[in-house]
């Protein structure tokens, strides 16, 4: 059984930088993407960030210049580095990540970690 486990998120003030990570544990699987979808409060949920096992990343309109996904293959872990932080920046943010594992194809989710921008 594969699964993500995230760490990060909190307040911080707006301008400031917070630093997310989500890391994929488990047996004989091999990670394809990984990303983060966020949902803020009474707004539909959006893809923030994704980079693909070659490492083409993409980002929302909203956040580009600003965040950076990176991942760690060795670790299995993939990073979102949040600069210039907005107040709209305050969501639920979810890793997510595609793998295959045991021949089948998943997609599995974390348990989300709440990103607060307010001063």
């Amino acid at each position: 059984q594969v699964q993500l486990v995230e760490s990060g998120g909190g307040l911080v003030q707006p301008g400031g930088s917070l630093g997310l990570s989500c890391t994929a544990s488990g047996s004989l699987f091999r990670l394809l993407s990984m990303g983060w979808y966020r949902q803020a409060p009474g707004k539909q949920r959006e893809l923030a960030a994704t980079m693909t096992e070659g490492g083409q990343t993409r980002y929302a309109g909203s956040v580009k210049g600003r965040f950076t996904i990176s991942r760690d293959n060795a670790k299995n872990t993939a990073y979102l580095q949040m600069n210039s932080l907005k107040p709209e920046d305050t969501a639920v943010y979810s890793c997510y990540a595609t793998v295959i594992a045991n021949s089948k194809y998943l997609e599995l989710s974390g348990q989300g970690t709440l990103v607060t921008v307010s001063s």
